[in-house]
């Protein structure tokens, strides 16, 4: 419980810090966003990629809002009840009328009360949170169709182009390749952003919210997997490796990590959902630039590099995305609904050596699914001809970024 008065002072203090926040770089997915009185617009994304800016982007625009970060460390008693007092001390500081945002509100337990509270009386609401899985569980409980959930990610690479004023081209890739997209370290490119935040990481969205005794392996198995990019593992493997006395131990800390938006994994393909559960899964870095500045083995493999760019800019479109894996391999099949629509391969050089297997993996792939165009993506090759009545395109990673 916080007293009105500690209330009072946290939020005039957060009204004049944001209202003093550069603007910062548009994002495009501003365009997606629609406040509605009868939905609450819930923003998730891994912490730092933009999730505050993007609310005062929406303030700026709204020019009446009532804002509160929750987690501020004056808050840290804060419960249930004191959204109440927040309702009462909104109202007496900006005003009647306001559409409330509410910055990592999934710190505060049984929130979802308040947001339906908020709905049913037509206010119109934004939040945001950093951890998918929290999230996800109440809305799917006390918010069920009423609201709309929008997932934002570091800068794309026509947003990195936006903030640092280049032209694309194969040379402002390559520095995004390595860079990445996170905001605060694009301005200032300091190794100790990425280090910090992936500590951060660690500790508040894992360690602390479910109470993670052995800290030691925790970060040996998340290093090794933002390190390990595009690479097979099995719960097994990982067991093993690190000497994980239990192997849901693992499974609970990849599924942790998943959910802090800071790894993704994705299956091997199959029919059957089972299968895709017991076969080894492919791991993916929420940025590049993170796993560049934490790892001494991620920049060795400029291929694995280009791949995780190639999986973030599928990732920010599509949810089912797999890899495929029968006589030969295909780095991505996308399904949408019930079908798979597109079957991509990423090398980045094709040549005498590997250019039979990257082909073979991708006309495989389109026979089974029965595509007619397929995609290689490379690191600035282009060319574009047919086999066995398949049309086969091959581009530069940064022209098909340009085009997503």
């Amino acid at each position: 419980m916080i007293s009105k008065e500690i209330l009072a002072e946290v939020i005039l203090s957060q009204k004049d810090t944001i209202e003093k926040l550069d603007p910062g770089t548009s994002r495009e997915k501003e365009k997606e966003l629609k406040i509605d009185e009868s939905f609450a617009l819930v923003i998730t994304g891994v912490r730092r990629c933009g999730k505050s800016t993007l609310l005062n982007h929406l303030l700026l625009k709204q020019k009446k809002g009532y804002y509160l970060n929750l987690e501020d460390p004056r808050l840290d008693n804060f419960e249930l009840a004191d959204f109440n007092k927040v309702e009462v001390l909104m109202k007496e500081i900006y005003g009647k009328n306001g559409i409330y945002f509410f910055d990592e509100i999934q710190n505060i337990s049984k929130w979802e009360k308040f947001i339906r509270y908020l709905i049913d009386k037509k206010e119109r609401i934004v939040i945001t949170g950093s951890n998918a899985s929290l999230l996800s569980k109440e809305l799917g409980t006390k918010l069920t169709g009423r609201h709309l959930q929008i997932e934002l990610f570091p800068f794309s690479f026509n947003e990195f182009l936006d903030l640092k004023k280049e032209n694309p081209s194969i040379a402002s890739f390559e520095r995004y390749l390595y860079l990445g997209g996170f905001p605060e370290y694009l301005k200032k490119e300091n190794p100790l952003i990425h280090q910090g935040l992936l500590t951060d990481i660690i500790t508040k969205d894992v360690v602390v919210r479910f109470g993670i005794k052995n800290t030691g392996i925790l970060t040996k198995i998340t290093l090794f997997l933002v390190s390990n990019v595009g690479k097979e593992f099995s719960y097994n493997s990982i067991k093993k490796a690190f000497n994980v006395k239990a192997i849901q131990s693992v499974i609970n800390y990849i599924y942790y990590l998943e959910n802090t938006y800071l790894i993704f994994t994705i299956p091997r393909f199959s029919y059957s959902f089972k299968q895709q559960q017991v076969n080894p899964k492919k791991v993916y870095s929420i940025d590049n630039g993170l796993s560049y500045n934490t790892s001494t083995t991620f920049s060795k493999d400029k291929g694995k590099m280009l791949e995780n760019v190639v999986f973030l800019g599928l990732r920010r479109k599509f949810k089912d995305i797999f890899y495929f894996q029968e006589k030969n391999e295909c780095d991505f099949i996308i399904k949408e609904r019930e079908s798979i629509i597109k079957a991509i391969q990423v090398c980045y050089k094709i040549d005498e050596a590997n250019k039979e297997r990257e082909i073979n993996g991708l006309i495989s792939a389109m026979l089974k699914f029965k595509l007619k165009e397929g995609l290689i993506l490379t690191y600035d090759q282009e060319d574009e001809f047919n086999i066995e009545g398949k049309k086969i395109i091959i581009k530069p990673v940064w022209k098909w970024l340009l085009e997503q």
